[in-house]
């Protein structure tokens, strides 16, 4: 088996499918780029993270997608729902608006191979690389906004601190941003959190599940790479993520290069906390609005679930 790299028209879209990203390091990352059927060039939507960009969202979270659908008939009005995936946006709304969507699974995640270590300074890195990217194609008009929840929020803030030149608007939803108080301990007590979310939201879709994961409902292919590999295998291109966290009880350099500057942090946002979620997302949304040196800054606060109103 192999990567897609084909370009097709669906759905009154141009979609390019599994296309290369070139990291510093010479590893590549896998991208899907959504954008209309008509030449030019436009702003771009961009996120990069761990879910699987084939992983749809009702796959995922079947009732939770059933139950908002039921309760909110807009959010799927108007699309084919094709492309829905979880904490991303939905490119059948935004492309017909102007703007070409990316999605780019990190390094060891879905499509993309490589070791996994979350929110490490490598993993930002990537990130810079892939914004760089995004901004010099030719589809591009060289402005790369970012648009995500949760873990697609929480590294905005760290990639930001790097000031990319791109990078031009950020929308940060519900996402924390002190890996050690808002992710793993929380007043230095250990939070179950982060075991309970690698376990079931990344290693059921690491790259090299292959044949015993999912497939995408779109394209036919695994979700999570065109290899299968050993447990063996699989656990050695990853990072003890949770072991880390319980035998590091204090802050160290370990959390501090997980940790964003904020005073570098100089592109317009807007910061959207929920008033739920409590110990993971409201004191990041809240904290990095206020340390956040952007002098152009939004914070604005909602409640009931964590993907609604998104």
């Amino acid at each position: 088996m192999s990567y897609r790299e084909v370009s097709e028209i669906r759905d009154g879209m141009r979609i390019d499918w599994d296309m290369p990203i070139k990291m510093d390091d010479g590893l590549v990352l896998r991208c899907d780029i959504y954008r209309p059927v008509k030449a030019g060039k436009y702003p771009v939507i961009l996120t990069y993270g761990p879910y699987a960009k084939w992983l749809h969202f009702d796959d995922l979270y079947h009732e939770q997608w059933q139950r908002m659908c039921e309760i909110h008939p807009d959010v799927p009005t108007g699309s084919t729902n094709k492309y829905q995936c979880w904490e991303v946006v939905d490119p059948a709304k935004w492309v017909p608006a102007g703007y070409a969507v990316v999605r780019v699974d990190s390094r060891g995640c879905g499509r993309s191979p490589g070791y996994i270590q979350h929110f490490a300074p490598r993993e930002t890195d990537d990130f810079v690389g892939c914004i760089t990217w995004a901004g010099e194609q030719p589809w591009s008009n060289g402005k790369v906004g970012l648009n995500g929840i949760s873990y697609y929020a929480m590294n905005q803030w760290q990639v930001a601190a790097l000031q990319p030149p791109h990078l031009t608007a950020m929308c940060i939803w519900e996402g924390s941003s002190d890996y050690y108080r808002e992710l793993c301990r929380h007043g230095g007590i250990l939070c179950d959190f982060l075991g309970d979310w690698f376990n079931r939201q990344v290693l059921t879709v690491q790259n090299g599940v292959g044949d015993k994961g999912a497939r995408s409902k779109v394209t036919g292919d695994t979700i999570a790479g065109p290899d299968t590999l050993t447990p063996e295998q699989l656990k050695k291109n990853r990072a003890d993520v949770d072991g880390e966290a319980l035998r590091r009880p204090l802050i160290d350099d370990y959390y501090r290069a997980r940790m964003p500057d904020f005073s570098k942090i100089k592109t317009p946002l807007l910061s959207a906390a929920n008033w739920g979620g409590q110990g993971l997302h409201p004191r990041g949304n809240f904290e990095g609005y206020l340390r956040a040196a952007s002098p152009e800054k939004w914070l604005e606060v909602h409640g009931d679930t964590h993907f609604t109103h998104f």
